[in-house]
């Protein structure tokens, strides 16, 4: 149909169709001209297509074509073909990379799933004002996701962390991790806020009891070393055990005297840990304040001997570590000692020291009775 005769019936103008029909010709001669392309991509053509023009250059768009295409593919259309015939061409190495979620990693990577994610808390600073968070347990360890954040300790409060900002008015978030010394890891995602919404923060998670079976999305095992690498959650697991089952194993080892009685009630071991389950009874109508009980691997006393080596043993944990026992109760402790040896030459003894008193207790504990310990292969919690 003739130009002028197609504006007619469309009710468009002649001159801009012309134009384009007097365009046409030209863009033709340019498709039809030869463009290079791989060696591979020669071959894997067939061969009547080779005699004719070549084709495009892989990854170049076809003329009149808005959809994209991939690397590595080119498109040829065959002589007396309506519909263009697909082939893949390996043009790029670069081609078979994996891209997921937008990063591009090198070599066999896996995803990492959501169940595996610590879900962070999130918290708000400011420049005038100290935001103060509360643990449960004395701190560790903190890092700061940037230079904007200021923390530390509140004086000898080794449970209280004081978070400000060291700018104002900054924009974006950054981070921020906590360890503490039971084993527990928060996170936080930070923000600037002019007022922040929470300045005190407790962090005591009321919604479980400590338990395995109940334990908050916050709480992992991390191991520390002063624990000789066992986690501190299972540690306070086992002395709670002990001072549940109240089970006395050792029945020779003690000291009494003026209506109070110092047992040592079991020794138990387990991954590197020694546990002292000690019992203080209270029989006199007077308290008893503790003052300090300490773990001392000291020479046996012999009469000719003039000095005497000790060293002392400091528990790293404590389970119902009272500093006060009532009159007429009775009050039972349990210590963890990392592992350790005596030499048949030594003992290791044990003083309990009233506060602003004189009723204090020693009891000493032989080779004997240490390599007696009993080991813990399976515990419960009533």
């Amino acid at each position: 149909m003739r130009t002028k005769e197609l504006c007619l019936l469309l009710g468009l103008g002649c001159a801009p169709l012309a134009a384009a029909a007097e365009a046409l010709p030209e863009q033709q001669k340019a498709d039809s001209a030869p463009q290079a392309v791989s060696a591979e991509a020669a071959e894997a053509l067939p061969a009547q297509r080779k005699a004719g023009s070549a084709p495009q250059e892989a990854g170049a768009e076809a003329p009149g074509k808005a959809e994209p295409r991939m690397a590595g593919w080119v498109e040829a259309e065959l002589d007396g073909q309506a519909e263009p015939r697909t082939q893949k061409v390996i043009v790029n190495e670069a081609a078979t990379s994996i891209t997921t979620g937008g990063d591009l990693f090198s070599g066999y990577t896996r995803t990492i799933p959501y169940e595996r994610m610590i879900p962070p808390y999130g918290l708000q600073v400011t420049f005038g004002k100290t935001v103060h968070i509360i643990f449960p347990a004395p701190i560790r360890y903190v890092d700061l996701g940037d230079e904007r954040l200021i923390a530390g300790k509140a004086g000898e409060a080794e449970n209280v962390l004081r978070v400000k900002s060291s700018e104002e008015e900054w924009r974006g978030e950054t981070n921020m991790s906590v360890i503490t010394d039971n084993g527990s890891f928060y996170t936080f995602n930070v923000k600037y806020a002019a007022e922040p919404e929470k300045l005190n923060i407790e962090m005591q998670d009321f919604t479980h009891d400590g338990s395995v079976v109940n334990r908050p999305n916050n709480s992992l095992d991390i191991y520390l070393k002063e624990l000789n690498g066992e986690s501190p959650r299972l540690v306070r697991l086992i002395m709670q055990s002990i001072h549940r089952n109240n089970v006395r194993l050792v029945k020779h080892i003690g000291a009494r005297g003026f209506g109070i009685q110092l047992l040592l009630k079991g020794i138990y071991s387990y991954n590197g840990m020694l546990y002292f389950h000690t019992e203080v009874k209270n029989s006199s109508p007077v308290d008893y304040n503790v003052d300090y009980l300490s773990f001392r691997i000291v020479d046996r006393q012999l009469v000719k001997r003039t000095t005497i080596q000790e060293t002392e043993l400091r528990p790293v944990r404590a389970y119902n570590h009272v500093v006060n026992v009532r009159a007429k109760k009775t009050e039972c402790t349990v210590f963890a000692i990392p592992i350790f040896t005596v030499m048949p030459e030594k003992v290791l003894r044990v003083d309990l020291h009233e506060k602003e008193g004189g009723r204090n207790f020693t009891f000493d504990v032989e080779t004997a009775d240490l390599v007696r310990a009993r080991d813990i292969k399976n515990f419960t919690i009533n």
